[in-house]
């Protein structure tokens, strides 16, 4: 049973370097005020298998890509099932907490994202490109990108990677939800300056939009940012669905969205213990 004040073991690397972005300081901000509500303790990624079973709940935060610890990573993962620990965002996410298969399966299912194939025999399948974006299926944080010709995508395209088109997107919006209810949305309006976040008023097509990824992954409990580009036809694709460590941006945020962030999580952390318990 969890004490009057859960224990939550946040695990984040506070010294993993991003480009545009300073993950430590969101972390530290988020840590400060969950202390008003929580027992935490912080640790590396590589420690938390070690360390959870001391916790009500492991909180997985701003840790970083996972293949720079994937052995670490895959340890905790078969611990933390094994002994029903309770994490934060559940090991259940089916987006890129499992790797980026999503993308194709939502593209076979019909869902409006960016077309995306594996196989070179597929490529027709794609909307005709000049160029297209190639990535690791087990990739983030842009590790491993490359864009390249119909050529380059042919020979890439052998089952180990993805490929999309090229898409000559407006802006990128993401849309920050808690459990299955939408905080606050942000966008990039410089395409080449993709981490000057400004707040992004969606409308209500916008949010049945994002609300459909949130639905079909089906966690009760956690944080997933929807990030997707506006295509030259106004509609929006699916670029990604982060369900594992999303970095939430919070310091592009007024003080009142902040704080109901904030409220928001805390309120989703103690039904999470609540239904665990």
């Amino acid at each position: 049973m969890p004490s009057a004040r859960p224990r939550i073991l946040y695990v984040t690397d506070l010294a993993y370097q991003a480009r545009g972005r300073r993950y430590c300081d969101e972390d530290i901000f988020l840590t400060s005020r969950l202390r008003d509500d929580f027992d935490l303790a912080l640790c590396h990624p590589r420690d938390a298998a070690a360390l959870m079973d001391a916790f009500d709940a492991v909180v997985v935060r701003n840790s970083g890509p996972v293949l720079a610890y994937q052995e670490a990573y895959d340890e905790f993962r078969r611990r933390a099932t094994a002994a029903g620990t309770r994490v934060y965002n559940p090991l259940t996410g089916k987006a890129d907490m499992a790797g980026k298969q999503y993308l194709l399966d939502l593209t076979a299912a019909g869902y409006p994202v960016i077309p995306t194939v594996d196989r070179a025999e597929d490529l027709s399948l794609l909307p005709q490109s000049d160029r297209y974006v190639v990535k690791p299926r087990l990739g983030a944080d842009s590790i491993g990108l490359r864009i390249v010709s119909e050529e380059g995508a042919r020979a890439s395209a052998d089952g180990d990677v993805l490929v999309q088109p090229c898409v000559d997107f407006a802006y990128e919006v993401s849309f920050c939800f808690v459990d299955h209810d939408f905080q606050y949305a942000l966008y990039a309006p410089y395409p080449d300056r993709r981490w000057q976040l400004e707040p992004y008023e969606p409308t209500d097509a916008d949010l049945e939009f994002a609300r459909r990824f949130i639905d079909w992954n089906g966690i009760a409990h956690g944080i997933q940012r929807v990030d997707a580009c506006r295509a030259p036809g106004g509609e929006l694709l699916l670029v990604e669905l982060e369900d594992l460590n999303p970095y939430l941006s919070l310091d592009a945020l007024d003080d009142a969205r902040r704080d109901g962030f904030v409220a928001a999580l805390k309120a989703s952390l103690h039904g999470f213990l609540a239904a665990g318990a």
